[in-house]
């Protein structure tokens, strides 16, 4: 229950956003939504005087809009009336719903006047505001469709019944389609209408009025009952077994906390009722969900339904784990200064932008980590949960960014190359080790798989460490952008495996992006001769020809048999260094220098580990900025 308690608190301490709307990119909007309330498309708005008369009506393209809402409405069904207080569908809100062709299921009470009956209540109890008398005067009126008919927002037929579904046959009549039939209503008699005042004493819409929010909070409260020992707070309160949907978008049915299955295996043969096995109060269950839907839209990242969601307590913006360095700096306002030429520079970038989160430390200060998913539509769990001391969290996510950082040239902004040193993202990271085409179940899967990885400190798994290895070591499969990226990630994942504790030959900071000419590790060296013969032939080949070099083409047999592979390598080498002259002199020798390296025995064709890739990636570096330096001269 950790999880719920943790997410009311998120609520309590953004109080001051309840009932804002913002905006995430140009089509999508999120509220944090005040207790006792929903979201809704609405396709009809409705206006009235403060003396409950008509004003005007206009069709909407599917508004979201924030309505007051009862457990009865959030959980009803097709074949249910349980009306919402205010806003409705047009069989709730329409008086004359029958007389204009509306079909209604045969009962003693039509939903009108359950509805009417439940907007009298409010209206007459003493926090009713007198935007609620308003609507209720105007509504009782039963005159809802006419107005809207008058008003031409709504159509009927040639016998006066409203038209159901758009025909062709209507065009010439109507002259052309009418905007209620394209607002997103599958058709007229099923349109959710909300309803505006205009009033000189409040200009603020009823549906973002905090006053409205209150006055019905107010009056839903004194008709809650079923108190029950909160299991998420310890107080006694009222109790409730109904629980939001919509927690990942307006069409989510799936529920964290569902306890309707009265016959099955939910509860029954350990507990005789769903309170017995947890009992959580109304208003818990209200603030909870409520702020992990503002979480979600607000920061959370959604890959095939399952979010990835990361808050504190004191402030809700925190560093997430999933992303890489650059993306890490410029979430906390920073830019480099420069591009970076050492990796000191920009580890110290990276360092900096995470202990900026640091200034807003108190005694109590927490981070959240939650995973969800769901198996069906209508259940949803929690996959993992994490709550831990800010300081750690940020102590841990510097030391990933420290021992899981290769320098990278992938990212792009407006056409251009960023480079920068760091961890890449775990989305990259699941990208190079299965390919721009794996599926999203698969991506999701790492990402959950990388998070201890992150926030615990674990070692990266090596079946991750071998895939990535393995793709970066057959560029022939991929094109040269993909596969530069994928090498570079994998060689950030090969490091984090030397120096993070998952391999029998680790040695604390050995292995880093410059290159390293003392080394005698056999596979370190191999990669620096295949690096070395790779820049021979791209400079002998010359920039207009793209094809790949012998040393690219062979890199995966190299991997399996380096010195039987070097042999054919080397053999293809002699017509470029021909070719290049005295140019290739520095080339060669320095083949020669790292042959004479290797130790006794060392130069076999027994298969190389995962160090060549960083000899190879750290040799091509040094001579490529060594080419770039004498060009400058």
């Amino acid at each position: 229950m950790s999880w719920l308690f943790h997410l009311s608190q998120a609520y309590e301490a953004n109080l001051d956003q309840v009932g804002k709307t913002f905006k995430k990119g140009e089509n999508r909007e999120y509220t944090l939504l005040p207790v006792s309330h929903t979201t809704q498309n609405a396709h009809i708005e409705v206006a009235v005087d403060e003396d409950g008369d008509f004003l005007t009506a206009k069709p909407l393209d599917k508004k979201n809009t924030v309505i007051p809402c009862t457990e009865e409405a959030a959980s009803r069904s097709g074949s249910k009336v349980a009306p919402y207080p205010l806003h409705d569908k047009l069989s709730y809100v329409a008086g004359d719903f029958v007389k204009y062709g509306g079909k209604i299921k045969d009962s003693d009470d039509t939903p009108f006047d359950v509805y009417i009956r439940n907007l009298e209540a409010w209206a007459n109890s003493p926090h009713a505001t007198e935007k609620v008398k308003a609507i209720y005067t105007y509504l009782r009126k039963g005159r809802l469709i006419e107005d809207l008919v008058n008003e031409q927002v709504l159509h009927l037929d040639e016998t006066g019944k409203l038209i159901e579904k758009w025909d062709k046959k209507y065009e010439e009549r109507f002259e052309g389609k009418p905007a209620i039939f394209s607002s997103g209503a599958a058709e007229q008699s099923s349109a959710f209408v909300r309803f505006n005042v205009y009033s000189p004493e409040s200009m603020d819409e009823v549906w973002k009025d905090r006053k409205m929010y209150a006055s019905f909070i107010a009056f839903y409260n004194e008709k809650l009952s079923g108190e029950d020992i909160c299991f998420v707070t310890g107080k006694r309160l009222p109790a409730t077994e109904r629980h939001a949907n919509k927690i990942r978008h307006a069409a989510d049915k799936a529920k964290l906390i569902s306890a309707n299955d009265t016959s099955g295996f939910t509860f029954r043969g350990r507990f005789k009722t769903s309170r017995e096995a947890a009992a959580i109060s109304y208003e818990i269950s209200q603030k909870a969900h409520n702020a992990l839907k503002w979480l979600i839209h607000r920061q959370g990242k959604t890959i095939d339904n399952r979010v990835f969601l990361v808050w504190g307590n004191d402030t809700v913006s925190v560093p997430n784990p999933d992303d890489d360095a650059l993306d890490t700096i410029r979430h906390s306002n920073r830019e480099t200064e420069r591009e970076p030429d050492t990796d000191k520079h920009y580890a110290d970038e990276v360092r900096k932008a995470i202990d900026g989160y640091r200034n807003d430390l108190t005694y109590k200060s927490q981070v959240n980590i939650l995973v969800l998913d769901s198996a069906t539509t209508g259940r949803m769990a929690v996959l993992y949960y994490r709550n831990m001391d800010k300081e750690l969290y940020l102590d841990r996510l510097t030391q990933w960014h420290e021992t899981c950082a290769w320098e990278h040239r992938y990212r792009k902004d407006q056409d251009k190359v960023i480079s920068f040193y760091g961890a890449p993202a775990t989305r990259d990271i699941a990208i190079a080790a299965y390919g721009p085409r794996a599926s999203d179940k698969v991506v999701k899967g790492l990402m959950e798989r990388m998070l201890p990885c992150i926030v615990d400190e674990r070692a990266v798994p090596r079946d991750i460490v071998k895939s990535a290895f393995q793709r970066a070591s057959n560029p022939v499969s991929m094109k040269r952008e993909e596969w530069e990226k994928t090498v570079s990630i994998a060689c950030a994942l090969i490091k984090k495996m030397f120096i993070g504790g998952n391999s029998d030959n680790k040695k604390e900071g050995e292995w880093n992006v410059p290159l390293d000419r003392d080394s005698d590790d056999r596979s370190y060296l191999f990669g620096r001769l295949l690096a070395v013969a790779d820049v021979l032939e791209r400079r002998a080949l010359g920039k207009e020809e793209t094809r790949a070099t012998n040393a690219i083409r062979y890199m995966n047999s190299f991997s399996k048999n380096p010195g039987r592979t070097w042999k054919t390598i080397q053999e293809s080498l002699q017509p470029y260094q021909a070719k290049l002259g005295t140019k290739a002199t520095y080339l060669s020798k320095l083949i020669d220098e790292i042959g004479d390296q290797f130790r006794k025995g060392d130069f076999n064709n027994t298969p190389l580990s995962e160090q060549y890739l960083l000899g190879f990636y750290s040799q091509r570096r040094e001579l490529y900025t060594k080419k770039e330096e004498e060009a400058k001269e």
